[in-house]
């Protein structure tokens, strides 16, 4: 769950944002004591994700605006469907409308194109994860909608897990290297992962004892042989070339996890208003 502190600090921010000195085009039409009713529609089918967020929006602006929920984050909507009322001074209504349809609409779009993925993969054991290739600032809010969504959590940042990758390995000369420098000054509270490009740099990985081994870019059959090779002493992991008509593929080929960025880069927002 997102941290209500940290949501709130969030959306100030994006308000100072959007608003600046003042909504100068409202203030010339609406004053404070008109009150006004909005309904939060889908213009088309997906995976509704971000409704507290959007509900803080307005809970910033004003406690004069009471915002009912008719659905909840991971219900899967279609068009047309109305998700909240609000009603309230319809100043603080168009000051809230774009910030708030920014954050609904991007982590709703994200919870989408994951349900996706994961209903690609069936009923495989395999899970699909995300990556770092988020937005900046944003990250929070990008990795609660993978969740949402159905996926799983790869490292938030750079402190959750050593993950050596192949320019890390160049500055260390080697595979060998690199993971025995790591496991002399890593605390033991973290897993150790190691991007492989190649079968060698697998059998090299498996004698020094990583956690967990990244197949990054292989082919069908070279994942295949890697996972037979690997044989449970480590968890596998899939990246490179995932997209929504791959995954099932290489789900197949008995890794334990595919993570990829399409999940929240590629993913578009999804269409939804807030009728007046």
């Amino acid at each position: 769950m997102l941290s209500k502190f940290f949501v709130e600090d969030h959306v100030k921010s994006a308000l100072m944002e959007d608003i600046g000195f003042g909504d100068v085009t409202t203030e010339c039409i609406v004053d404070e004591t008109k009150i006004f009713t909005a309904s939060l529609v889908s213009r088309s089918d997906g995976v509704v994700c971000g409704l507290d967020v959007f509900k803080t929006v307005f809970k910033i602006l004003s406690d004069k605006i009471q915002v009912d929920m008719l659905k909840k984050d991971g219900d899967e909507i279609k068009k047309g469907d109305i998700l909240a009322q609000l009603k309230g001074p319809g100043k603080y209504l168009l000051l809230g409308e774009r910030v708030s349809l920014n954050y609904i609409q991007r982590m709703s779009g994200i919870a989408t194109e994951t349900r996706k993925y994961k209903l690609a993969i069936g009923n495989l054991p395999c899970r699909i994860v995300d990556t770092r290739k988020t937005t900046p600032n944003f990250r929070a809010f990008e990795k609660y909608s993978v969740k949402v969504g159905g996926g799983s959590l790869h490292r938030f940042n750079l402190s959750d897990c050593a993950m050596i990758k192949d320019n890390h390995i160049k500055v260390a000369g080697s595979v060998t290297n690199a993971i025995k420098q790591v496991k002399a000054n890593l605390s033991h509270a973290h897993k150790i992962e190691l991007e492989c490009d190649t079968i060698e740099q697998i059998k090299e990985a498996l004698k020094l004892g990583v956690d967990i081994i990244m197949l990054d870019n292989m082919s069908i059959e070279e994942m295949k042989k890697a996972v037979k090779l690997i044989n449970h002493r480590a968890i596998v992991e899939a990246s490179g070339g995932v997209n929504i008509d791959t995954v099932k593929e290489i789900a197949k080929c008995g890794v334990d996890i595919i993570s990829s960025s399409a999940i929240v880069a590629k993913a578009p927002t999804l269409d939804i208003a807030l009728d007046m």
